[in-house]
């Protein structure tokens, strides 16, 4: 069990909160890009109205408490622990919720070196609750476009949580999957349930195109995002999403361990 004030601690000591690598200008750039509706930083979240650069600070700040002040352009970015551990509050809500009706859950990542451990927890204590935890469309390839081109994936799934891997990845531990922002990834997982016709989620975690994608689509989505994500924030703020979570989504993979004990715990579920 990691009580409250031990896993603030543990975010400010794994940087997960507090002073965190992203740089400032990185978010500021997200925010600008945003504001443009540039796809990239989208997400696949169409927001219902326009939002200018200086409202996507001004959110972020409230959601995160990054600086407010558009002239602080320079360093390291900020998240404040104690909105961290209160959105892991509401996030475990939501995980118990649907464990207590043995829902059916869909879990993808865009950052499978990084996160897969966190969201595999997850899905073996759904599991082990009785919840349907969903790998449709296993194998499906996907076209999304990059800064590079046009790159060929396929849906995979390790843990029972969703990723992308390249054209002719194997399942090795060096080859987890690829980091995507793209939306396509959880729209083919979706479109596999309907052709199946197979249970629809009742609710979808992950963090990037995974919430955005889903949330967009009208499925109750929650998830995790770092301060030059600002699409998932606005997403909540618009009620497209549920919960999202401000932290940094880059830090060693085992830093995340300590929040999957918390959030099981207040899930009430084993790991």
């Amino acid at each position: 069990m990691v009580s409250t004030g031990a896993l603030r601690a543990h975010l400010l000591t794994a940087r997960l909160a507090g002073t965190v690598a992203t740089l400032r200008e990185e978010s500021l750039r997200s925010y600008r890009l945003f504001a443009a509706r540039d796809p990239r930083v989208t997400l696949g979240l169409g927001p219902e109205r326009e939002w200018s650069e200086r409202e996507v600070i001004a959110l972020m700040a409230d959601k995160c408490g990054v600086p407010s002040d558009p002239a602080d352009a320079y360093g390291h970015d900020v998240i404040d622990p104690d909105r961290t551990v209160r959105a892991l509050d509401a996030f475990a809500d939501r995980l118990g919720e649907v464990a207590a009706r043995r829902g059916a859950v869909l879990l993808g990542t865009g950052h499978p070196h990084r996160l897969l451990g966190f969201y595999g927890g997850l899905a073996d204590a759904l599991s082990a609750a009785g919840c349907s935890v969903l790998t449709p469309a296993q194998g499906r390839c996907i076209d999304i476009t990059t800064r590079f081109g046009v790159r060929t994936c396929h849906l995979a799934y390790v843990r029972k949580v969703a990723l992308v891997r390249g054209r002719g990845a194997r399942a090795t531990c060096g080859e987890t999957g690829a980091h995507t922002h793209s939306p396509l990834p959880v729209r083919a997982a979706l479109e596999g349930l309907a052709e199946c016709g197979g249970p629809l989620p009742d609710l979808v975690v992950g963090d990037h195109g995974w919430v955005c994608g889903a949330g967009q689509l009208g499925f109750a989505a929650i998830g995790l995002a770092d301060v030059d994500d600002p699409a998932l924030f606005v997403g909540e703020a618009e009620g497209l999403i549920a919960v999202t979570v401000p932290l940094d989504d880059s830090v060693r993979s085992s830093y995340y361990g300590p929040l999957t004990r918390y959030v099981l715990n207040r899930a009430c579920l084993s790991q």
